[in-house]
């Protein structure tokens, strides 16, 4: 058995290197495996599932094969891409899952998903922003809009997020270690995977019950590489390759 975590590939057109890798990253790694984990941001943005042109119906295309032959796709938002919604699952073969989620990475060993921005709780103003973009209600607004609008207005917050976050200090911009407990804590679980910090790395810790536990932070995908967390005979192992290595 075979499960595969990946997370801020950040697709889009500007780089198409990093869609032609993860293309191919589907039909040579992802094929054949049992599961494959998306934990958000799989694009830069997104404004909307019917705001779809060719770019991201070929990625859309290329996860359907996947599912097809049999790998279980499942998708959580991210910070870039929360407007996905269920009729890109439906074209996608993919299940929407809420952040956080939990699964078991075999019998008896539970682990929580998350996409990781909501454990960043030290920068107050993204989570201001992030609170008010989960909302039902802004979601349901914003996509009532014209498509003209929605992608003025993706630029636009792009663009204050570039501009906010040139002046934070990179240890706001970075998991709460509290966070990190007490949400493992909450979930009773000892495995926590995520992404959304662009730190990958296996971290060890232990829970206000002496219980040790271990925190596995997926990277992001370049134009030559990519990052996955690979669970196979029971062990979690985090993998960097090079996008150019997948056989196409």
């Amino acid at each position: 058995m075979t499960i595969l975590f990946v997370a801020d590939l950040h697709l889009h057109s500007g780089i198409p290197g990093i869609a032609d890798g993860f293309i191919a990253y589907l039909r040579h790694r992802a094929a054949g495996a049992e599961a494959l984990y998306i934990l958000g941001d799989l694009f830069e943005g997104w404004i909307g599932d019917d705001g779809c042109g060719p770019f991201e119906n070929r990625i859309i295309d290329a996860l359907r094969q996947c599912s097809d032959a049999g790998t279980a796709v499942y998708f959580m938002h991210g910070n870039r891409d929360f407007l996905i919604g269920e009729e890109f699952a439906r074209r996608a073969g993919a299940t929407l899952l809420d952040d956080p989620t939990p699964i078991e990475l075999e019998p008896g060993s539970p682990a929580l998903l998350m996409h990781g921005d909501s454990l960043c709780t030290m920068d107050e103003e993204y989570m201001q922003f992030r609170a008010m973009t989960r909302d039902p209600e802004w979601q349901r607004r914003t996509l009532a809009m014209p498509l003209e609008q929605r992608q003025a207005l993706a630029g636009q917050l792009r663009e204050h997020s570039a501009s906010a976050n040139r002046d934070k200090q990179d240890e706001i911009m970075d998991v709460t270690p509290q966070a990190v407990i007490d949400i493992m804590a909450e979930w009773n679980v000892s495995t926590l995977i995520h992404g959304h910090t662009h730190r990958p790395a296996e971290h060890e810790l232990t829970l206000p019950d002496g219980t040790p536990a271990r925190r596995h932070v997926l990277g992001d995908w370049h134009a030559d590489s990519g990052w996955q967390l690979r669970l196979e005979h029971g062990r979690l192992t985090l993998e960097r390759f090079t996008l150019s290595a997948l056989t196409d």
